[in-house]
């Protein structure tokens, strides 16, 4: 699995990470029930934990915004990647905060 760029703290630009997005749209319908028309990743913010925690600002369709926070366990934890919560409701300005 490759390294992901990290932005500590503040919001970032997310690029190449659709492996990672395979892993998460499919749970983030599930727990929004809903089915998204999109899902590209806009911008996140990490936080060095025993792993990292990622929140993404997600397009999924038109002008709505889902804010995902994403675990990623250390490897010699076995490296899995978790969606912890969704928040849904979001706009293209709101911030990234944790939550």
């Amino acid at each position: 699995m490759a390294a992901l760029p990290i932005t500590h703290g503040g919001p970032g630009p997310v690029r190449g990470k659709h492996y990672f997005f395979v892993c998460v749209n499919s749970v983030s319908q599930a727990k929004a029930h809903k089915v998204f028309d999109d899902f590209a990743a806009i911008s996140y913010r990490a936080q060095i934990v025993a792993g990292k925690n990622f929140i993404f600002k997600i397009l999924v369709g038109g002008e709505n915004y889902i804010h995902a926070k994403v675990f990623w366990a250390l490897p010699c934890y076995g490296g899995g990647v978790v969606l912890v919560d969704v928040q849904e409701n979001k706009t293209k300005t709101d911030s990234i905060e944790p939550f």
